[in-house]
Parts: C-alpha cells; structure tokens; sequence
C-alpha cells in the first residue's frame, strides 16, 4: 500500500511538463513566487509567527 503513492522521477517530469502547458512560461514565476508566499504565511501561522507587512503596521499608526 505505501508504493501506492510514490512518485518517480518520470511522474514528475510529467507533471512539470502539464503545469507549463497549462500556465506558460511567462507566468510560471509569478505562480511559484505566490505559492512560496503562501506556504511561508501557512508555517508562521502553524509556528505562532504572527508578521505584519510594513504597510500594514503604517496604517495602524496613523489610525491611532
């Protein structure tokens, strides 16, 4: 049952080949840009990490 969900090599070249065809190669960066946003947000909020943008700590203040 555990080789069930392995992944080969072969597997993933194929999947790499899908995801260019599906988004380009223009905005294959961007996508990866914004998912490593995502997953670094998601392991501060696991880890107890909570960070503010710059901008958003500036509009607090001058609410104040």
């Amino acid at each position: 049952m555990s080789m069930l969900f392995f992944i080969g090599t072969t597997e993933i070249i194929v999947i790499a080949f899908i995801i260019l065809l599906l988004f380009g190669g223009a905005k294959l960066p961007s996508l990866m840009k914004g998912l490593g946003k995502g997953v670094k947000e998601f392991k501060d909020e696991v880890n107890g990490i909570n960070t503010k943008d710059e901008s958003e700590v500036k509009k607090e203040e001058t609410k104040e």
